[in-house]
């Protein structure tokens, strides 16, 4: 399997092809210019896969695919929280928004091999996503969920959460008033349907709301510990990988 990263930032590059190679797999080249791959792809076969960021030191790496007709699958690498790229997940193999989770990475890599291998992505309308992100649509978030409890249904306000988690399986969302509901979603799907200005996935399992976060400390191996108002049946603490990008987002 062939596979490159395009990347500006080279020890962004050599981090995430430590964690592809750590994987099982070999990363072939790596590029860190739209001109340079531009340059590559002109004189050698494309590849398998291609992990590609967005941002690059010269351009937006969309305009490599204005000159060159590529025939590869790819996962975007990018520091953007854009909705926009989830409009074309399931054209593309997927996106990965840094700091890259392995296990995200491993999600992803898998969903390559078992569906995509032998797929292109012409498809794939990079104009259309050059446009969302330069003038993104407002989009409406989520402002209520609604839970079964027996043969009722419960509204619960967005400003009532106090935490989304998984557990066995499942997932919840946890009140202000100290109360948990068994929701019909995954964390991947309300990541999706909530404010990111509001709430942050401080981890596989937790997300959380800034209004609801009473104090943060400092925890082993790097990480941050949450403490929140009424929730206690687990610690909530935030992915070292995640710490950089949580303190953004906290101010």
């Amino acid at each position: 399997m062939n596979i490159i990263i395009i990347e500006d930032e080279k020890p962004a590059a050599r981090l995430l092809q430590r964690k592809v190679e750590k994987l099982g797999l070999q990363v072939n080249t790596m590029l860190h210019s739209v001109e340079e791959a531009i340059s590559w792809f002109q004189n050698n076969p494309h590849p398998d896969l291609i992990f590609l960021d967005i941002q690059l030191s010269d351009g937006l790496s969309f305009e490599i695919f204005e000159q060159i007709d590529i025939k590869s699958a790819v996962i975007f690498t990018t520091a953007y929280d854009e909705y926009a790229l989830r409009a074309f997940k399931l054209n593309s193999i997927d996106y990965l928004l840094k700091p890259i989770d392995e296990e995200e990475l491993s999600i992803a890599i898998s969903k390559f091999k078992n569906q995509f291998q032998k797929n292109t992505i012409s498809s794939l309308d990079f104009e259309a996503i050059k446009r969302m992100l330069v003038n993104p649509v407002e989009k409406e978030y989520k402002k209520r969920f609604s839970v079964k409890i027996g043969q009722q249904l419960k509204v619960i306000s967005i400003d009532e959460v106090e935490c989304f988690y998984s557990e066995n399986k499942g997932t919840y969302i946890h009140t202000l008033d100290n109360r948990d509901y068994l929701i019909d979603s995954t964390l991947e799907v309300i990541e999706t349907e909530i404010n990111p200005k509001d709430f942050y996935r401080v981890s596989r399992k937790f997300i959380v709301p800034l209004k609801a976060v009473k104090e943060i400390q400092v925890y082993s191996n790097s990480r941050l510990k949450i403490i929140l108002p009424t929730y206690k049946d687990d610690e909530v603490i935030v992915a070292r990988e995640r710490v950089g990008d949580f303190k953004e987002w906290i101010g």
